[in-house]
């Protein structure tokens, strides 16, 4: 089998993007990050979505981005805003600076231990935060870079990021997802979610999230608080 690295941090798109990729006969090793993110329980959730998905392997790596803070999600001094405070054309205090960046970093390093062609992350250009490290730009960019920087690029296996949800809607991520059986109820969104994963329902994640479950007129099974 194929084998590939999937970024999995336990919320809803993470989790579709793992059941995407092992539809498409992948042998999928999970790789989650504890790094320091106030919203702990989504490791939780990530742990049992790679369980039921039956992933190869999964890992889960300790960064602490809380000593440099900068995000309400890092950060104890910054709040982590309703949906309703953000402005359209800002992005809000819940991006991490360079996140995405650090996590392909890793996962490429991993993915040339194992000798995987293919990282998977469930990144979205349409319904997410305004997030830079969330354009099909910086995807693109990064891969360029990964086949430049590696032993196994070099040696003629080429790396590709592989970004299935890229051009999906919240709702239309659902109805696929719901067709591959994620268990969505075990997964953690929310910024502000509390030790046993339930769901503030008024920040940023959590709006989009809801109204991703209203749109595809799918069950919303999220726990809130």
């Amino acid at each position: 089998m194929k084998k590939a690295v999937v970024l999995v941090s336990g919320g809803l798109d993470s989790a579709t993007t793992l059941y995407i990729a092992k539809s498409m006969g992948y042998e999928c090793y999970a790789l989650s990050f504890d790094y320091g993110q106030k919203h702990r329980a989504e490791l939780n959730a990530a742990k049992l979505v790679v369980e039921k998905a039956k992933a190869a392997g999964h890992h889960i790596v300790d960064l602490d981005l809380r000593q440099f803070g900068g995000s309400a999600l890092t950060d104890d001094h910054i709040k982590v805003p309703d949906n309703k405070d953000i402005a359209a054309d800002e992005i809000p205090v819940t991006y991490v600076p360079a996140r995405n960046t650090i996590f392909l970093s890793i996962a490429l390093g991993y993915a040339e231990v194992l000798g995987a062609s293919d990282i998977f992350i469930g990144v979205t250009a349409v319904d997410y935060s305004g997030y830079p490290d969330c354009r099909p730009e910086f995807i693109a960019s990064f891969e360029r870079m990964a086949n430049l920087a590696t032993k196994m690029s070099v040696e003629g296996q080429k790396i590709k990021i592989q970004t299935p949800l890229i051009d999906l809607s919240k709702a239309k991520i659902i109805e696929r997802g719901t067709e591959l059986d994620v268990p969505y109820a075990d997964t953690v969104s929310c910024y502000n979610a509390d030790d046993q994963g339930r769901a503030c329902g008024t920040c940023d994640s959590c709006t989009h999230r809801t109204i991703g479950f209203q749109q595809a007129a799918v069950p919303d099974t999220t726990r809130y608080v």
